[in-house]
């Protein structure tokens, strides 16, 4: 059987991604700081994951597993040497140095690539028709990091699955807290996307040993025709995730949508309605109530308002990516307006502060 030798740039959530990988016997490099890759080399990692019908999660140990896990810092790996590459950091963090150098020469290597970010890479967005590229180059923290993509090399994978590091726990223990499947979009070229059903096939095959015996385990990996299946995240970030942040906090996603369920329900609509315009079929989007209903198990506040929250001076800003194409199309909402420049606020605060 074919086994793929692939480079994950990010541990954290790119552990969860490889955890499910490696039961197809696959090989994995994770790329993270060196004092991430140092616990990953001696002790591998853990995920957890909630299974239904049982009280406590599974533990998934990488050593256990038939692949092969190891990890270096950016300045250790030679994107060629791989089958697929996996982008698994928050936007701001490929502008830093080592990484930026990495990711260009991941660009020029032309090995394939799979985004894992809530904010598509600006490749990725060129395999959209119709849209004025340069005018969305704002939403980026660097857009120059991508300039070497050829975005037919390029594709997004929406990391709909959510997960946590403990912070009583190693850096290398994952926690899965909504157990949702990742949905990729095929690369422009069929022999790419030969790689991504073979891993989906992978995945769907595994069954774990319990001790009530074997089991499917969550979180999937599932392979669609429609560029657009994976911006089925964007009404999800712009009605829940983004408005976690308050004018002097944040709060939980659960009560970002739950607390004005109207106002979320309109801006959420109003996102899908865009995706729609853009190419999307209403199929390959998820229907407001079903995200509702997710959002109830969200007792925490989303990773953008965490890093504001801590003073980051740059998050991921698909809130602002989205108004830009909306604008595009003549379209607006007062909500996203609103939260745009509340996020620009307190991100200018946050500099200023650490300036």
């Amino acid at each position: 059987m074919a086994t793929y030798n692939i480079l994950i740039l990010g541990a954290s959530y790119g552990s969860l991604l490889a955890s499910k990988i490696l039961f197809g016997g696959h090989q994995i490099k994770l790329v993270c700081l060196p004092a991430e890759a140092e616990l990953i080399n001696a002790e591998g990692f853990r995920v957890r994951l909630p299974v239904k019908g049982r009280n406590d999660p599974v533990e998934i140990d990488s050593r256990k597993l038939p692949g092969k896990v190891s990890a270096a810092g950016p300045a250790d790996v030679k994107p060629s040497d791989y089958d697929l590459v996996g982008l698994a950091m928050q936007e701001p963090q490929y502008r830093s140095a080592g990484v930026r150098e990495l990711l260009d020469a991941v660009a020029k290597s032309k090995v394939p690539c799979m985004s894992i970010m809530n904010m598509p890479p600006l490749p990725y967005v060129k395999r959209i028709p119709g849209l004025n590229y340069d005018a969305l180059k704002p939403a980026y923290t660097d857009p120059t990091v991508w300039d070497n993509f050829d975005p037919g090399l390029l594709t997004l994978c929406s990391p709909d699955p959510q997960a946590i590091r403990p912070p009583e726990e190693k850096v290398n223990v994952l926690m899965v807290t909504l157990p949702t499947n990742f949905k990729v979009a095929k690369f422009d070229n069929d022999k790419h996307t030969v790689i991504l059903r073979k891993l989906q096939d992978d995945i769907e095959a595994i069954r774990f040993d319990t001790p009530e015996g074997k089991i499917e385990l969550p979180v999937k990996l599932k392979v669609h025709d429609s560029i657009f299946v994976p911006l089925a995240k964007w009404a999800m970030l712009l009605a829940g995730n983004y408005r976690c942040i308050t004018k002097d906090g944040m709060r939980t996603a659960q009560e970002a949508v739950h607390s004005d369920l109207e106002t979320s329900r309109s801006v959420y609509v109003f996102v899908n309605d865009l995706v729609v315009k853009l190419g999307a079929a209403p199929g390959d989007l998820v229907p407001f109530e079903k995200y509702a209903a997710a959002a109830q198990s969200l007792s925490r506040p989303a990773s953008a308002a965490r890093a504001l929250q801590n003073g980051a001076p740059n998050i991921e800003r698909a809130d602002k990516l989205v108004q830009l194409i909306a604008r595009q199309k003549g379209l607006s909402h007062p909500t996203i307006d609103a939260t745009v420049a509340l996020v620009d606020a307190r991100l200018a605060a946050n500099r200023k502060k650490a300036a």
